[in-house]
């Protein structure tokens, strides 16, 4: 079952979606063998890394090496979660030993964790039952600079004023 959530448009600077080149986006991976074939390219060292992804629009996990931008590994598209994931392999079996929605490019909400677990699922990873790193992101509505919420302060770190605590991120300018 196909659950489709909320889609995330690119929100970051400017000048990092101008990278984004065709053919240039993340590893699709939309079946066990395409993970199995991807894991087997990675030599330890960069397996002992966390690596960047995003799920597309399309539901896929897409894979890129950790200090790639977001915005490139989605080719510049909306996504429905990005972040970073790292992974371990465990009596012959690939688990994600952990994820976050870490993305400052598209400020995912923590309730874009289904597209994450359905699209794990569908390549056959084990994966807990949701991020093993929660980032909450608000824009303020008053300086309109991005803020990431900690221990539940919903309060802007640059101007002060309250936080909404509904997501907001891609609220147009008022």
């Amino acid at each position: 079952m196909e659950t489709r959530g909320r889609t995330y448009q690119y929100v970051g600077p400017a000048e990092l979606k101008e990278l984004v080149r065709a053919g240039g986006e993340g590893r699709s991976m939309r079946s066990a063998v395409d993970f199995g074939m991807w894991a087997s390219e990675r030599t330890p060292d960069e397996l002992a890394e966390p690596f960047t992804f995003v799920v597309d629009a399309s539901g896929v996990l897409r894979l890129a090496p950790r200090r790639s931008e977001h915005v490139v590994c989605a080719g510049g598209d909306e996504v429905l979660s990005a972040g970073e994931m790292s992974f371990h392999e465990e009596s012959g079996r690939w688990e994600v030993e952990e994820v976050s929605n870490q993305s400052t490019g598209y400020c995912p909400d923590v309730i874009s964790w289904p597209a994450v677990a359905e699209a794990l699922d569908r390549i056959g990873v084990q994966r807990p039952t949701g991020f093993t790193h929660e980032v909450v992101f608000r824009r303020c509505r008053s300086c309109r600079e991005l803020n990431i919420v900690r221990d539940e302060d919903f309060v802007c770190v640059f101007c002060g004023e309250d936080l909404p605590r509904e997501w907001n991120v891609a609220e147009l300018d008022r």
